[in-house]
């Protein structure tokens, strides 16, 4: 039990740094850089990151990231890890604050921009980026601090279980 609570515990822990370092790089370096690219430019880039992030390697930090979290909890509420467990709990929920905020928010913002066509074949490539671009970016910033915190959090269970198990 000992060694399956520190695994998950570690596996949520790493899952969140990377999920939460990938928002937090779009915020600081992706859409400021694409601030200054022309409409076509904009909307053609992230059309694309939009279809190529949806990968394997996405999707198993995104969706295992709060699967091992809860498992991690199950495991620190019958356990020796218990002390961690309200860490473990904050990090899960701040984790999933950043899934909802990106499945109301941000996907749908990706679908509209992806519905507005290929760019060579969109004529007011000008409004497809308005409706994505201030509103995308100010969720993102949403994601990446929800998703800093829970990193945090899952840090400091780790810690928690650390002192409690060591």
């Amino acid at each position: 039990m000992r060694v399956a609570q520190h695994l998950t515990l570690i596996g949520a822990t790493v899952g969140a740094g990377l999920m939460a370092g990938l928002f937090a790089a779009f915020a600081y370096a992706v859409m400021p850089a694409l601030r200054g690219a022309d409409d076509r430019t904009f909307v053609d880039a992230m059309q694309r990151i939009n279809m190529t992030i949806v990968n394997g390697w996405f999707l198993l930090a995104f969706l295992g990231t709060p699967l091992l979290a809860a498992l991690s909890a199950a495991l620190a509420w019958r356990g020796a890890g218990r002390p961690a467990l309200p860490w473990i709990l904050c990090g899960l929920a701040l984790y999933l604050v950043m899934v909802v905020v990106t499945v109301a928010v941000n996907v749908p913002l990706n679908d509209a921009l992806a519905g507005a066509g290929a760019p060579d074949w969109t004529t007011d490539l000008g409004a497809a980026r308005a409706g994505f671009e201030a509103t995308w970016a100010a969720w993102n910033v949403v994601r990446a601090l929800a998703n800093t915190a829970g990193f945090g959090a899952f840090c400091a269970a780790l810690v928690a279980l650390g002192r409690a198990t060591g």
